[in-house]
C-alpha cells in the first residue's frame, strides 16, 4: 500500500477529478484506484464504501469553498461588490477548468444533486447542508446591503436563496452548452433579483 500520509490525498484528487468529468455512477474502485496510482486495497483501507467516497469528495471541496466564500464574502468592502467579486471567481473557476479539460465541469455540487440526490440519502442530506450554508452566508451579505438601502428586498433569506440557486442555474447552463459566456449575465441577474438601487436613488432617498 502507498504511504497513508498521501494515498488518501491521491485517492480523494482522482476521485474528484474523475467525478467532474463522468460522474459519479459510472465510475468504478478500480478505476479510481489505477487513477490515483495506488493499489485497490488502499482504497479499503481509508473507505468502506464509494459512497463514503464521495461523501469525502464532497467534504474535501466544500472546504476549500467555504474558505473561498468566506474570504471574499467576509471582507470589510461594500456588499454588492462583494457578491460581485463571488460571481467572478465562479466564473474565473469554470473558464480554469475549462481551459485545463477543454469542457466546462460545472458545479460538483449541483452535478451531484442532479445525479444522486434521488438514490443516496446520505449525499442528498450532505449536499443540502452545504447550500443551506452558502445561502447563510449570502444572506449575511444581503442583509447588510438592505440596511445600507442598496437594495429593495425584504426577505433576505428567500433573496439570498434565489441568489444561490440563479449561481447553480447559470454554472449548469455553461455546463449543458459548453460555453462559459452563459455566465455573462450572473451580476446583472443578481441585481435584479435584489431589486438593486443606484447610488443616485440611495442619495435620493428614493
Amino acid at each position: 500500500m502507498g504511504r497513508t500520509s498521501d494515498a488518501r490525498e491521491k485517492i480523494l484528487a482522482a476521485a474528484q477529478s474523475l467525478i467532474e468529468l463522468r460522474g459519479y455512477s459510472a465510475l468504478g474502485v478500480a478505476e479510481i484506484c489505477k487513477a490515483a496510482g495506488v493499489p485497490k486495497g488502499s482504497f479499503y483501507y481509508f473507505f468502506d464504501s464509494k459512497e463514503a467516497l464521495a461523501l469525502a469528495v464532497i467534504d474535501e471541496h466544500w472546504a476549500g469553498q467555504k474558505d473561498t466564500w468566506e474570504h471574499i464574502l467576509g471582507t470589510d468592502t461594500e456588499p454588492l461588490d462583494r457578491l460581485r467579486r463571488l460571481f467572478e471567481e465562479a466564473e474565473a473557476a469554470q473558464f480554469a477548468g475549462q481551459e485545463s479539460c477543454g469542457s466546462v465541469s460545472g458545479c460538483l455540487f449541483g452535478n451531484l444533486t442532479l445525479e444522486m440526490s434521488n438514490q443516496t440519502e446520505s449525499v442528498r442530506t450532505r449536499l443540502q447542508e452545504i447550500f443551506e450554508a452558502q445561502v447563510d452566508m449570502v444572506d449575511s451579505v444581503v442583509a447588510e446591503a438592505l440596511g445600507r438601502q442598496e437594495v429593495t428586498v425584504t426577505d433576505t433569506r428567500e433573496a439570498a436563496r434565489a441568489v444561490v440557486a440563479q449561481l447553480e442555474g447559470q454554472v449548469l447552463f455553461a455546463k449543458l452548452y459548453n460555453n462559459t459566456r452563459r455566465l455573462g449575465s450572473l451580476w446583472a441577474n443578481c441585481l435584479a433579483l435584489l431589486g438593486a438601487r443606484t447610488v443616485r436613488e440611495v442619495a435620493a432617498g428614493v
